[in-house]
């Protein structure tokens, strides 16, 4: 018993078996406390989960070097059984592999970074984490209209931005343009309607555009791309029903659904300071009282 325990205690596989366990260990404790000591003095929330992640990715590489130095004969002898294997494993992971390649080109493609909203394999939602297999997303719309949160947490897998097309909200400008539409009878001041429709979007998003105007100019000397206009635009389109007023402007993709409101709240104020000037049309229809209507039957023809 005790000469067997001798010769197995030295083998050299049980020996590198035993040095490469402790080594594992040994990288997992000091990348433990490299993250636990970072923290305490990383204030920002960014710098402080990018430093994490660099952290995790050198324990990675540390483990593999270890490793491969550890068994490096046996890797040698090994060669051709580790082809043969390889390619098995690499057919019955290929989804995994494509993720890793997808996090790959994640990380070198700048298709996305955390706290970036994107739309990843049909989700919506902020990018909170990018691990080396899926992105973590915090989910905006579905059942909650506007860009608001819906609590649930997904995860897309890396490879899709190989499959599908990858919306980014925030990429190289961080606003989007929208706009709404207002019907108005025929007959209202339409030059009132113009002017009042430009006074609210440049009281409220006014000081935004030109910071959103400077994004842009950015943008156009790095693509080759139109130089839109970026400044609040109203236009009309009349027809035999009412005249339509479509109102665009820029806004930050995160303020989209609470800047509408504030211009519906100041549009609501200054129509009905307009009064009997501006009219809004709608499609359902008006009923009209009528007025009574009085008969009165003369003397000689009631005789008859």
């Amino acid at each position: 018993m005790e000469e067997t325990l001798t010769r197995w205690l030295n083998d050299p596989v049980v020996g590198k078996l035993v040095t490469s366990t402790v080594a594992i260990l040994a990288v997992v404790v000091i990348v433990r406390l490299l993250k636990r000591w970072m923290g305490r003095f990383i204030d920002d929330n960014e710098t402080r989960y990018r430093t994490r992640k660099f952290i995790s990715f050198l324990g990675y590489v540390t483990v593999f070097v270890a490793l491969a130095a550890i068994f490096s004969n046996q890797f040698r002898a090994l060669t051709v059984a580790f082809g043969v294997a390889g390619a098995g494993i690499a057919f019955a992971l290929q989804e995994v592999i494509v993720s890793v390649a997808g996090w790959v080109a994640i990380a070198f493609g700048n298709f996305y970074r955390v706290g970036d909203r994107i739309q990843l394999g049909g989700s919506r939602g902020d990018v909170i984490d990018i691990g080396v297999l899926r992105t973590t997303l915090m989910e905006c719309g579905q059942w909650v209209n506007g860009d608001l949160y819906n609590g649930r947490i997904v995860r897309v897998a890396n490879s899709f931005v190989f499959k599908e097309p990858v919306v980014n909200y925030s990429a190289d400008f961080p606003f989007l343009w929208d706009e709404f539409a207002i019907a108005i009878r025929h007959g209202s001041n339409h030059e009132l309607v113009r002017e009042l429709l430009m006074r609210v979007l440049k009281d409220v998003v006014g000081e935004y555009t030109e910071f959103a105007k400077s994004s842009w100019t950015t943008m156009v000397r790095k693509y080759r791309i139109e130089d839109a206009r970026v400044e609040p635009m109203v236009t009309m389109v009349a027809d035999e029903n009412w005249m339509t007023f479509t109102a665009r402007y820029v806004v930050d993709y995160r303020q989209r659904r609470i800047t509408k409101d504030r211009i519906h709240a100041r549009l609501v104020d200054e129509l009905a300071a307009a009064g009997s000037q501006i009219v809004l049309a709608a499609s359902s229809l008006e009923l009209v009282e009528h007025s009574t209507l009085g008969v009165r039957v003369l003397e000689g023809a009631r005789a008859r």
